[in-house]
């Protein structure tokens, strides 16, 4: 595994460097995408949140959503590395880690490339900010001429879903969860009680993973896409609403009427490695501002007639191919 990941950190960082020179667009690595045929579903869940100040799914209400395209993977470290050095951007170099402090998490030293949070580049790229996303999401479209973007929170249900009405896409059973999805399992719950000095509410199944994974490592959804629930909770446009009330019904983005902080909200959804609930309808908040390795990265949409698939976003899926080979050799050797 390590000859790999040193192959995958090499190409990242070459690609990375000649999109720098101004090479041009076909040194960067698109995403593959899934087209996503366009539909009316019923969006949130029918029993309400404990915390009045937590976003809820409710109500219930109808929205059609325009076909779009959907990301069959979220953004990776090292596609995040090719923006970082073809641009200069800065991030925060401090993000939200596990602690064993009153809330269990602590602001500490930290970034999207510290090996701590980010042990290979098909890792999903976390202690990224919802502005550091957007700022991803232009560079991207300004490299590629596509207008990619972070989707809208209902079509991100929507793709979730994948036409299923149960609590995952796959049905109602919870103990199927780890088949799908890199939850807080059991090996993550003994992780993570390490670090905080006590456990929670026990697990219920095995997803072979502490903390992140190599993206793609679960069974996908209907609509081809993976890790819609679990490793990494994902960003949408939406800034955050505590309810569905007054919500667009058409599927774009709820930018308006935002709830009143201190500082702009924004939501992400689908959970993360550190989540015990991650059914579809489950709502995350987070600061437009915060970074955090406890599980926040995104991934991308892209409106617009649907476009052959570029030849970067096939050489990634076959050395994703690698990365999850690998991956898997390592889980057994761990057993």
């Amino acid at each position: 595994m390590q000859s790999t990941l040193l192959f995958s950190l090499a190409l990242m960082a070459s690609n990375g460097a000649a999109a720098a020179s101004g090479s041009g667009a076909g040194n960067v690595t698109e995403p593959p995408m899934a087209a996503i045929k366009g539909g009316t579903f019923a969006m949130g869940g029918p029993v309400p949140g404990p915390d009045k100040d937590y976003p809820t799914d409710q109500p219930v209400h109808e929205v059609r959503v325009p076909a779009f395209q959907m990301a069959k993977y979220e953004v990776t470290v090292g596609q995040f590395r090719q923006f970082v050095e073809a641009t200069g951007h800065k991030t925060q170099d401090q993000c939200w880690k596990f602690a064993s402090t009153e809330w269990g998490m602590d602001m500490g030293p930290g970034a999207w490339n510290t090996p701590a949070y980010a042990p290979g580049d098909y890792h999903p790229v976390m202690c990224v900010t919802w502005q550091d996303a957007t700022a991803y999401a232009k560079w991207l479209s300004a490299q590629t001429g596509k207008p990619y973007r972070l989707p809208s929170e209902a079509e991100w249900e929507y793709a979730a879903r994948a036409g299923s009405k149960g609590d995952y896409y796959f049905g109602n059973d919870a103990t199927e969860v780890c088949r799908h999805a890199n939850i807080r399992d059991f090996t993550g719950s003994k992780a993570i009680a390490a670090i905080i000095g006590r456990t929670g509410k026990p697990a219920t199944c095995e997803d072979g993973a502490a903390f992140t994974t190599v993206v793609g490592m679960y069974q996908p959804n209907a609509f081809g896409l993976y890790d819609m629930i679990g490793n990494v909770g994902e960003y949408v446009a939406d800034c955050e609403h505590l309810n569905y009330d007054g919500a667009p019904a058409d599927g774009s983005a709820w930018t308006t009427n935002c709830s009143k902080r201190e500082s702009p909200m924004m939501m992400h959804r689908g959970g993360s490695f550190s989540s015990r609930d991650v059914r579809t309808v489950v709502r995350g908040h987070a600061g437009d501002d915060n970074a955090s390795s406890i599980g926040e990265g995104f991934r991308l949409a892209l409106g617009g007639p649907v476009q052959a698939q570029a030849a970067s976003a096939a050489r990634f899926e076959a050395e994703l191919a690698t990365a999850r080979a690998a991956e898997r050799e390592r889980r057994k050797a761990a057993k």
